[in-house]
């Protein structure tokens, strides 16, 4: 056993929280399996992740954790596990701080009552691993590459890469190239925020729409999970659109469509994240990404800084 990480790990919380240590413990280690055992709750098809621990105790406790997370999931004001969408310049910014970040950020910010603080302890550690919703996926969408889940700062990131073994330590500008890549896939810049792992921020995940358990849940309940906070930003279409549906296939969240009398692409302020994938996929450069005061804040770690210096 690694006992500098997992003393580190416990030491993350404080002594009226010490009760979340095996919560986070068995988080980190066994993530595939915890992923799996939320899909197969869920009722959607799936497959045990290589490597997973028989062990009946072990299931049982990762059981109890999925119930944890499930109990709080469908109410902002109860909901400990969660994600912002980020566009990919405020996803690199996250991964290329140099030091240590202690901020509380507002609802406008993060749309959930707990687990929303930017505490980066040592932000330079990073983890990247396989991507557990498409280990369990029945048919993933892209079986390489799967490395594309990034654990960022200490403790979780340094537990992680010793105790899980589909993790490894990562330097700062790889991860960049971890985003940029997923970007250049169309996949979602999500940012992980859990109570569990001391009420902050905690991962960015690459999700696609077809693999990645929340985003399918939310589409399917058509954003009743409360489980996604869009990014603060809703696309916007201009006159220079072509008609050529591009986008509409691209937006995970289905809020792209044509305009059948224009012939045009538009964007459901309502639907969109603002994650900017429809952005990236117009070879004509007609959409673009705009401030929406009703979908809060962007998760801007640079302006947040300034604001609360």
């Amino acid at each position: 056993m690694h006992h500098g990480t997992t003393k580190d790990l416990f030491d993350m919380f404080p002594p009226r929280d010490k009760g979340e240590f095996l919560h986070a413990y068995l988080y980190l280690k066994y993530l595939d399996q915890v992923i799996y055992e939320g899909v197969k709750a869920s009722g959607d098809p799936c497959r045990k992740p290589s490597g997973a621990v028989e062990d009946e105790v072990i299931q049982d406790l990762l059981t109890g954790v999925i119930q944890e997370i499930g109990e709080g999931y469908f109410d902002p004001d109860t909901n400990v596990y969660h994600s912002k969408i980020v566009q990919l310049k405020d996803a690199i910014a996250l991964v290329s701080q140099k030091e240590n970040i202690k901020l509380s950020l507002s609802e406008k910010v993060v749309p959930f009552k707990m687990a929303r603080d930017v505490i980066l302890t040592n932000p330079e550690s990073i983890a990247v691993g396989s991507c557990p919703c498409r280990s369990v996926a029945e048919k993933p969408c892209l079986p390489e590459p799967m490395e594309v889940c990034l654990i960022v700062g200490d403790p979780a990131a340094s537990f992680i890469a010793e105790h899980n073994p589909k993790y490894r330590k990562i330097s700062q500008q790889e991860a960049i190239t971890v985003l940029e890549d997923a970007h250049r896939r169309g996949e979602v810049h999500s940012a992980y925020f859990k109570k569990h792992l001391g009420n902050r921020f905690y991962a960015i995940c690459n999700c696609c729409s077809c693999c990645c358990f929340g985003v399918k849940m939310f589409n399917l309940m058509q954003g009743q999970s409360k489980s996604i906070g869009p990014s603060g930003y809703v696309a916007e279409v201009s006159e220079d659109c072509n008609g050529c549906a591009a986008c509409v296939e691209a937006c995970p969240f289905h809020a792209m469509s044509m305009d059948e009398g224009s012939k045009m692409a538009a964007a459901s302020v309502e639907k969109c994240m603002g994650c900017g994938v429809c952005e990236s996929a117009c070879v004509v450069e007609a959409i673009s990404l705009r401030l929406e005061p009703s979908k809060g804040e962007p998760l801007d770690i640079e302006c947040l800084k300034q604001a609360a210096a």
